[in-house]
């Protein structure tokens, strides 16, 4: 047997149960009522807070972890605390790429020639072309090197 005491099973009231339960209950109204906050760049520090204090009591009361070894408890607690830290870091970099790049969300090259369907540049290169059809293949042969060309570069000029 180990040189640490034997492990003594414990037995919780269920007041100390439905305890947490309640303050799990009104972490979710904080949780909704922070929501409907703006605290600008804390929005997420804060959402992250009480989520990492919310998943801390679950596992501390119900995983019985409070009571088992305390360096457990100590890791698990740390783990949390790093991964919402990173998760916050990670979050803060998606929510400020609009600052940092130049393009939000429009096209990259408005002048390009998918964009110009409205102009019916689009539409009339996918119609059939009638002088093919009749037997120009000099002009057919001219079109498809144009029409090659522009995919090469995908209308980009």
């Amino acid at each position: 047997m180990s040189t640490k005491a034997a492990h003594k099973p414990h037995i919780l009231p269920l007041s100390v149960y439905f305890g947490v339960a309640f303050a799990l209950l009104v972490m979710t109204v904080v949780t909704v009522y922070a929501a409907s906050i703006d605290f600008g760049e804390w929005n997420l520090v804060i959402a992250m807070l009480i989520a990492i204090f919310k998943a801390s009591l679950v596992a501390l009361i119900f995983m019985h972890l409070f009571w088992d070894d305390k360096f457990l408890a100590i890791v698990f607690v740390s783990s949390l605390v790093f991964l919402g830290f990173f998760l916050t870091l990670t979050m803060f970099d998606t929510l400020k790429r609009d600052k940092i790049y130049m393009e939000r969300g429009g096209p990259i090259v408005p002048a390009a020639v998918i964009y110009k369907a409205s102009e019916g540049v689009v539409a009339d290169s996918l119609k059939v072309d009638s002088s093919a059809a009749a037997g120009d293949s000099a002009q057919a042969a001219d079109e498809e090197d144009t029409a090659a060309s522009e995919d090469e570069n995908w209308g980009f000029e």
